[in-house]
């Protein structure tokens, strides 16, 4: 296969490098839109800046510049861009007729002033507005980039409604180190995605004011019930939430320590500024970027969502990490379900 991957961040680096080492013996091309990132990548041999001290395989090639060179004859083409760049990725891939899958987990943010019905959307959701013609879906799961890029074991949910993008990704990476699964479900898979980031600020508060295993896996359970049902009110199956990118992606995300949106509510609970946590980063922490647009969304469908509201509260200054917490601890009784 002939496979291109757009975006060359810790994760689009990572698929690039499991898709170059498959047994198939794929050609795959990882694009950079920074020009002297791709030299620096041609001439290192690795990502010094998301990956160091990881080696391409040697079959890996990397380009910039224009895309029109790098698409024709394309078997499968991966955006590998934040959610932020989705949109304008798309634009540029309207006539492309391979499959076409993207990675970024999140509700797109609504730009100050900006139509509220033609943003805020899941990756699906911005694709049909902008490029409708596409067969395109959406890669996820469980997965940090690091591990990927080390080829330890990785199971991951190709989702389109689309059998042919479905197939092209389950031929593209499934492995002895990468299992992938085919969902035809794409709104849960992405609604898992989005929400599991938010939920995972809020897990990382908990750890940074040491509060608990148990209430760590309160935080979890009840998170996942906030997910679900956020998921059903936009039509997903209720069953995509137990699996990889529903459950698996979230306890990952909610408990490892590579967890870039988990590290952002630890640097919070130890008195960091939003933006002193997000510029120690060095990388994009998607649950920042979507968190608002995930409660805006729920309210809109008249969706409860306790634990992403006070992480919005949180993110926005509102409340402090301690009255998050009481806020949450407040609330009067219910039954679970």
């Amino acid at each position: 296969m002939k496979i291109i991957v757009l975006g060359a961040g810790a994760w689009g680096t990572a698929v690039a490098m499991s898709a170059a080492q498959h047994p198939a013996g794929h050609a795959v091309t990882l694009w950079a839109r920074d020009a002297a990132q791709a030299q620096s990548m041609r001439t290192e041999a690795q990502n010094t800046r998301y990956l160091p001290g990881i080696a391409f395989p040697p079959s890996l090639s990397v380009a910039d510049g224009d895309l029109g060179t790098l698409l024709p004859g394309a078997d499968l083409v991966i955006v590998a861009t934040p959610m932020a760049a989705l949109r304008g990725m798309l634009q540029a891939l309207a006539g492309c007729t391979a499959p076409v899958a993207w990675l970024c987990k999140g509700f797109e943010a609504v730009p100050a002033g900006a139509d509220s019905a033609s943003f805020g959307l899941l990756a699906h959701e911005v694709q049909a507005l902008i490029a409708p013609n596409l067969i395109a879906g959406v890669f996820s799961g469980p997965s940090f980039a690091q591990e990927v890029a080390l080829g330890q074991p990785t199971a991951l949910v190709a989702a389109s409604p689309h059998a042919q993008v479905r197939d092209a990704l389950v031929n593209a990476f499934h492995s002895p180190s990468v299992r992938v699964y085919a969902n035809e479900d794409i709104v849960g898979v992405e609604v898992g995605g989005a929400v599991k980031n938010v939920l995972a600020i809020a897990t990382g508060l908990c750890d940074g004011l040491a509060l608990g295993l148990n209430a760590r896996a309160a935080l979890i359970t009840r998170g996942l019930a906030e997910m679900t049902r956020l998921g059903l009110a936009l039509g997903a199956r209720p069953d995509t939430f137990m699996g990889l990118s529903g459950l698996g992606d979230l306890v990952l995300t909610a408990t490892g320590d590579l967890s870039r949106n988990r590290r952002v509510g630890m640097l919070l609970a130890q008195g960091q500024t939003l933006a002193q946590a997000v510029e120690s980063l060095g990388h994009v922490a998607e649950g920042v970027y979507s968190a608002r647009t995930v409660v805006q969304r729920a309210q809109t469908l008249g969706v409860d969502m306790p634990i992403a509201e006070a992480a919005v509260a949180l993110l926005d200054g509102r409340l402090r990490p301690a009255e998050a917490v009481a806020q949450l601890m407040g609330r009067g009784p219910k039954g679970e379900l």
